[in-house]
């Protein structure tokens, strides 16, 4: 809480201040510290002015009304928690950074195994069923204006499906969302690297060329270069960035594609399968791989900590003769160890919803272009990595090297940047452990060595276990309750809507249906792994293309 004085015109005399600010006061602050030097001040003798602005003070904090406190007040050194001077502008940053990227290029490979009908039918359910578990998730982080903040996906699980099966349910799909992510963008990121220096170099390069696994090294030493931003906020920027190169080379990658116009032999019709059995998997692949392009709902709790500013302006007091006028700002942004102001007025969701909407209009631009647009110029012939692997395929030598290197460039940025966020998480799992163990900040050597030694086992997990891109469907169809289900659960425990209403019916039909799609999928993907086989390749890493 801050004040501030400027001047506006007499107003009359304030009515007696029953509680004094100096009482209201963060938790965390020490006994020594709550007497205000105010208090002295509000004497009879005192001239008007100084009573006005005390007085204002109060009104203010009557304006604002209750004040949440944090769960925790160690979560005040924790990277999610720390910094509270987000706004909706961050709140977009994060929302589009964290919903677009690379997964949004396997959505023509998608068409391929459905159809044009129902892939689009299929994409646009997915879109604004996981739109509204978003809403529901926005609205879930303080359900009741003054009481608790959910600041943590496992936070609301566990408070949910209680400690044991809150952690069994919502723990390996949060970490896997996390972890997994971050494996899979050193992949890309690193694959990427490789086709850059390949472009750049041209045909006849006489510099030897780094291996795969060297490349996946040099984005793993640039992503936790990147990671040692203290917090969530501070990585603002860094989302921008990488917003702003997803949208990019979205919009160049299937621009391009659609200006060369569709590849000779190119058909519409689903993939035709051997048998029953395979084009069963290939309608759930389909289904996974748009079930995948949406993600970033364990991100949305933690971000919305960071998009909630308010300031509260009253124009108060004055001396007598109107001169040297003095106003009263009172400026409640939350800070380190503070309460976080909200009221029916000026509801916490609020900036985040706004920066949710806008984020999500620019990824449904970036969305459907590309599955539109990519599977119209490649059809059936789409590679399985999706259209920019289709665009090297058919396009490496009638595009100028500069949009294929420019595009190429801009899929690394976004995968650092991707990086980041989808980490933070887990940094703040690491950091948890030491802050409610030594109740202190974590100090900045740990924190850098925790940050490189998760670069170092993804980067393992990445190189030992190349063959993780076979289990995708089936960890997607474990982590998609986290998305489509979970949330409408929460919301029926916690908001408790009334039996027989539209929302009891809508959660509850929801939630049971993503359980049922996550089970399918699930089983799916594990009776196509037994007809097929896994190919497993221990520490061979193969070129992404």
């Amino acid at each position: 809480m801050s004040s501030e004085v400027t001047s506006v015109p007499p107003t009359p005399t304030p009515p007696p201040v029953s509680t004094p600010p100096s009482q209201i006061q963060s938790p965390a602050a020490p006994a020594s510290s709550r007497a205000s030097p105010l208090r002295g001040m509000g004497t009879p003798n005192i001239a008007s002015p100084v009573r006005k602005a005390v007085a204002s003070v109060s009104g203010c904090l009557g304006e604002v009304g209750q004040m949440t406190r944090l769960a925790d007040p160690r979560d005040a050194w924790l990277p999610i928690t720390e910094s509270r001077s987000g706004n909706a502008y961050y709140a977009a940053f994060h929302s589009l950074s964290s919903g677009i990227g690379f997964q949004a290029l396997v959505l023509p490979v998608a068409f391929s195994l459905l159809g044009w009908t129902w892939a689009i039918i299929c994409l646009t359910v997915a879109f604004a069923w996981q739109l509204y578990t978003l809403w529901l998730l926005v609205k879930l982080h303080e359900p009741v204006a003054g009481g608790t903040r959910y600041s943590r996906y496992m936070h609301l699980a566990t408070t949910v499906f209680g400690e044991k099966w809150g952690k069994i349910l919502a723990l390996l799909p949060v970490m896997y969302l996390s972890a997994g992510t971050c494996t899979a963008l050193i992949i890309v990121g690193g694959g990427s690297m490789k086709l850059l220096f390949n472009i750049a170099c041209g045909e006849v390069c006489l510099a030897r060329p780094l291996t795969t696994v060297e490349w996946y090294l040099v984005f793993v030493c640039v992503a936790a270069l990147l990671s040692q931003l203290p917090n969530l906020n501070s990585i603002a920027g860094v989302s921008l960035v990488g917003a702003t190169a997803a949208v990019a080379y979205c919009t160049m990658i299937w621009v391009v594609s659609v200006a060369k116009g569709r590849v000779a032999g190119v058909s519409y019709d689903p993939v035709r399968a051997t048998d029953e059995e395979d084009g069963a998997i290939g309608i759930l692949n389909g289904l996974g791989i748009i079930a995948f392009a949406f993600r970033g709902h364990n991100l949305v709790l933690e971000i919305q900590v960071k998009s909630l500013s308010h300031s509260f302006r009253l124009h108060s007091a004055t001396d007598n003769d109107g001169k040297d006028k003095v106003t009263d700002e009172c400026m409640f942004a939350i800070n380190s160890q503070a309460t976080m102001p909200s009221t029916l007025k000026h509801p916490s969701h609020v900036p985040m919803w706004k920066g949710v909407k806008a984020a999500y209009v620019i990824i449904a631009l970036c969305l459907y272009p590309v599955a539109v647009g990519g599977f119209w110029a490649y059809g059936d012939q789409i590679p399985p990595n999706g259209i920019l692997s289709a665009l090297y395929k058919f396009h490496s030598r009638d595009v100028s090297r500069v949009v294929l290197g420019t595009a190429t460039l801009l899929v690394i940025v976004n995968c650092l940047t991707t990086y980041q966020i989808y980490a933070m998480p887990v940094f703040d799992n690491m950091e948890t452990g030491y802050v409610h163990k030594k109740n202190r900040p974590c100090p900045w050597w740990m924190r850098a060595g925790f940050r490189a030694l998760f670069g170092a086992i993804n980067l393992l997990i990445a190189v030992a276990l190349p063959f993780l891109s076979e289990l995708a469907g089936l960890l997607g169809g474990i982590s998609l309750p986290v998305t489509l289900a979970y949330p409408c659960f929460m919301w029926v425990a916690i908001m408790r809507p009334a039996k027989g209403t539209a929302m009891w019916y809508t959660n509850w039909g929801l939630g049971s249906l993503g359980m049922g799609l996550s089970f399918v999928l699930i089983v799916g993907n594990l009776w196509g792994l037994v007809e097929k086989g896994l190919h497993v390749k221990f520490f061979k890493p193969a070129d992404f293309q």
